[in-house]
C-alpha cells in the first residue's frame, strides 16, 4: 500500500475519515469505506492506548494510511503512537515554534529529534526498519485553532520537521468569540481558515481541517486544502440511525460534532 507520505504529496485533494468510537471493527469498516486515510483520535474520541493498538491493526488490514490524533503535545504519547504504527501524528493545540520543535523532537528519531528506538510494531511494515526510513515516513501535522496559533502560524510552520498543518474549526471558533462549529459561515471565522492556509502555502506545507459533511469538504477542497477529514464514526452512524428512525417515526434527533 502506498505510505501516507506518499498519499499526502500525490499532488491532489485527500478526504480521511475519523474514529472516534474505540472498536478494531469500526476502525475496520472504516478502512473499508475508500477513505484517502483514517485518523484515530485519542484526544476527543473514547480511545485509549489499549484499544489504539488493534485499531491500528485492522486499519493495516485494509491497508489504509493512519493518522494518530494525540490528545497532548507529550513525547511519550507521541512516541508510543509511532512505536505501535502510527504513519503520521497530530498534535492538538500547538501554540508556539517551540511547542512545534517539541513535537518534532519526540516524532523524529537523531539527528531530526531525539525519538527513542524501540518501533515494535512500526518495524512490522519494512524489511529494513531504520531510523532514516522511520523519519521519512513519519507526517508530522501541527494542529492550529487557537488565538495564540494563528499568530505564530509562520513561525510554527517553518519549524523543520512540521508537514501539515490541521485546522480545528471549532476550537479555532471558540477561541474568537465565535461558537464551536464545524461549518464555517461566519466573516470572521473563514478569514481565519484562510490566513492558516495562506501561512501553509507560504512555508511549502499541506493543509488540512476537519469538515462536517461532504459539501464542505469540497467547499475546502476547491479552496486549496490537501486533507480534509469527513465527519466521525461516532457522526456518521448517529445521523444514518437518526434519519432512519426519522423515516418512520418522524421524530427528529439533533447530531452534533466536534474538532
Amino acid at each position: 500500500m502506498a505510505t501516507l507520505r506518499e498519499t499526502l504529496e500525490a499532488g491532489r485533494p485527500t478526504v480521511g475519515g475519523w474514529a472516534s468510537i474505540p472498536s478494531p471493527f469500526a476502525a475496520e469498516l472504516m478502512g473499508r469505506c475508500g477513505y484517502d486515510w483514517v485518523c484515530i483520535d485519542t484526544q476527543h474520541g473514547l480511545v485509549g492506548y489499549d484499544q489504539m493498538v488493534p485499531m491500528l491493526q485492522a486499519l493495516a488490514i485494509t491497508g489504509t494510511p493512519t493518522f494518530v490524533r494525540v490528545p497532548w503535545n507529550r513525547p511519550d504519547q507521541i512516541m508510543k503512537a509511532l512505536d505501535a504504527g502510527a504513519h503520521g501524528i497530530i498534535v492538538p493545540m500547538v501554540n508556539t515554534a517551540e511547542e512545534a520543535r517539541r513535537a518534532v523532537e519526540a516524532a523524529k528519531y537523531p539527528p531530526e529529534g531525539s525519538r527513542s528506538w524501540g518501533p515494535i510494531r512500526a518495524a512490522f511494515e519494512l524489511d529494513d526498519y531504520t531510523p532514516e526510513a522511520g523519519n521519512r515516513r513519519t507526517v508530522l501535522a501541527a494542529m492550529i485553532e487557537t488565538p495564540e496559533g494563528v499568530r505564530n502560524a509562520d513561525e510554527i510552520l517553518s519549524t523543520p520537521g512540521i508537514d501539515a498543518a490541521y485546522i480545528g474549526p471549532s476550537d479555532l471558533a471558540l477561541g474568537h468569540g465565535m461558537a464551536p462549529v464545524l461549518a464555517v459561515r461566519e466573516a470572521e471565522h473563514e478569514q481565519l481558515v484562510r490566513s492558516i492556509l495562506d501561512s501553509c502555502r507560504r512555508n511549502g506545507v499541506l493543509a488540512g481541517i476537519h469538515c462536517d459533511s461532504a459539501q464542505t469538504v469540497q467547499r475546502w477542497h476547491d479552496l486549496g486544502f490537501d486533507l480534509a477529514s469527513l465527519s466521525s464514526d461516532a457522526v456518521l452512524l448517529r445521523e444514518a440511525a437518526t434519519a432512519a428512525v426519522r423515516q418512520v417515526t418522524g421524530r427528529a434527533a439533533g447530531v452534533g460534532d466536534y474538532a
